[in-house]
């Protein structure tokens, strides 16, 4: 279990806010008093003076001493010392963040306060999270002026001391959200053994799990005695509370969910999806190697390279068509297109080049369904059929809306044996993560479209033979892993 520290000046300085046990001064936590031993330790510093060598400045520098994750750090301590060093960020962040700026008044300054990326004002939190990533900070005066563009000209770190009643509300609600354990009275409930956050995107289109899904994650974390929680993006700092992370938002290399795995190992947490199966799985330049290598059944595969027009006039002999072609990172069917002639192979091309250097150009091997096989562990964890849309080659038709064909959920031991044998051998050198294989059976053998790290798992749908024992098996995973990160 992890415990979360509020450090004050004095504890005067939170009498307008709820009493908490947590909540302690500078000079005791500076003596080690109050301090519990506990696995993780979070420290939200708020003492009334930040600068160089000031108490704010050695809560900070005690804690990273100490091994306890502390907002802020030093090094944010020290980047918002120095306009010169804060500019290098905020320069970089685009016309796009200022956009909640236009209706301001351009003749006189606007100063803001953000409390952990929030303020008062909906309006101009986009801007308040993006300065919150860069510079984490329970309480940050931003100052803005006019200069031809709105400019950030003034980063400061705040005491809770300094703010006036209306901000004192708006900071207690901030923080209720973003620790809340601090906050809200509990019932007195049986205290679980490890603490799983649940990575998550309320706005995604198409996420990997829906919410009976997630119900049901939580459920079964709670019967082995798993606290499990739901999180977004903007919970980033506080993954140090947390023993593993449980990715169910779609993964990619250029995306929040892969810094979220990187920060994850980092911290020690046991990590579903882990970082390297996000960078192998996410590529399919990188599976198409990985299964010539390793011998795994796959339709036949050509690189294509942008600079290399002329390999386009290979493609037929090599290939056949009609041939599909691929951008590397591609997701639920986007970026995946078939060309019936060379014409029709030199549009798909030119256009697909504009996303990516090297694309992918298959074989095509047309079946009214896709197998998907989930693998945990090295092990079946359960079988899909994946029905294509009718009058269409593919599971998902995207247009104004995406359309996708129906499914069958089966036991694994009514799965083809070659089709679970090749799932596996496609997964093993990948990791021991939690994948999804997808598999068209040709000429009475697998073979393998590609490996998912992040699989769909769905109420209803790929949950639909084991039920709750799907979801039982993830879970048991994780806290198999956690035990043996805490040497149980």
């Amino acid at each position: 279990m992890s415990q979360t520290l509020i450090v004050v000046h004095s504890l005067k300085d939170w009498t307008p806010y709820y009493p908490s046990e947590q909540v302690i001064s500078f000079s005791d936590y500076m003596n080690g008093k109050q301090l519990r031993k506990a696995p993780r330790t979070r420290v939200i510093n708020l003492c009334r003076n930040f600068d160089y060598l000031s108490e704010g400045y050695y809560c900070s520098l005690l804690a990273e001493a100490r091994g306890h994750n502390v907002i802020p750090s030093v090094r944010t301590l020290n980047d918002l010392s120095k306009r010169a060093l804060y500019r290098i960020h905020v320069d970089d962040f685009g016309e796009a963040v200022y956009k909640s700026l236009q209706e301001a008044d351009p003749t006189q300054p606007l100063i803001l306060h953000s409390y952990f990326g929030k303020t008062g004002n909906s309006h101009y939190d986009a801007l308040s999270e993006k300065l919150f990533e860069e510079f984490p900070c329970p309480i940050l005066e931003i100052t803005l002026r006019f200069r031809k563009r709105w400019e950030v000209t003034g980063l400061k770190p705040k005491s809770p001391r300094q703010l006036n009643d209306q901000e004192a509300d708006d900071f207690a609600e901030s923080l209720n959200v973003f620790s809340r354990k601090v906050w809200h009275k509990r019932r007195k409930r049986k205290a679980a053994r490890y603490d799983l956050a649940i990575l998550c995107d309320p706005e995604e289109k198409m996420p990997p799990s829906d919410k009976g899904a997630l119900k049901r994650f939580i459920r079964a974390g709670k019967e082995m005695g798993i606290d499990c929680e739901i999180i977004r993006q903007r919970d980033y700092l506080r993954l140090p509370e947390y023993d593993g992370l449980l990715i169910r938002t779609t993964t990619n290399i250029d995306h929040y969910t892969y810094r979220f795995a990187k920060k994850a190992e980092n911290e020690g947490l046991v990590t579903i999806d882990d970082s390297n199966s996000i960078l192998r799985c996410t590529n399919k330049i990188y599976l198409a190697d990985l299964f010539r290598i390793n011998k795994v059944s796959s339709p036949r595969t050509v690189v294509l390279y942008k600079d290399q027009p002329q390999q386009l006039n290979t493609l037929e002999e090599a290939l056949g068509f009609p041939i599909v072609v691929k951008i590397p990172d591609g997701a639920f069917s986007k970026g995946v297109e078939k060309a019936r002639d060379v014409e029709e192979l030199a549009i798909i091309c030119k256009k697909l080049f504009r996303h990516s250097t090297l694309l992918l150009a298959q074989e095509f091997l047309y079946t009214d369904f896709d197998w998907r096989i989930g693998v945990l562990d090295n092990q079946p964890l359960f079988a899909c059929k994946y029905y294509m849309v009718k009058n269409h080659w593919q599971i998902y038709r995207h247009g104004k809306s995406t359309d996708s064909g129906g499914f069958d959920t089966l036991p694994i031991a009514d799965v083809p044996h070659s089709v679970v044998e090749t799932a596996l051998r496609a997964t093993k050198p990948i990791g021991d993560s939690l994948y999804g294989v997808d598999i068209k059976e040709h000429n009475g053998q697998g073979c393998v479209i590609e490996v998912n790290d992040n699989p769909n798992v769905d109420k209803g749908v790929e949950d639909k033979y084991l039920g709750m024992d799907l979801y039982r098996r993830v879970m048991s995973t994780m806290l198999k892993r956690m035990e043996a990160r805490r040497g149980h």
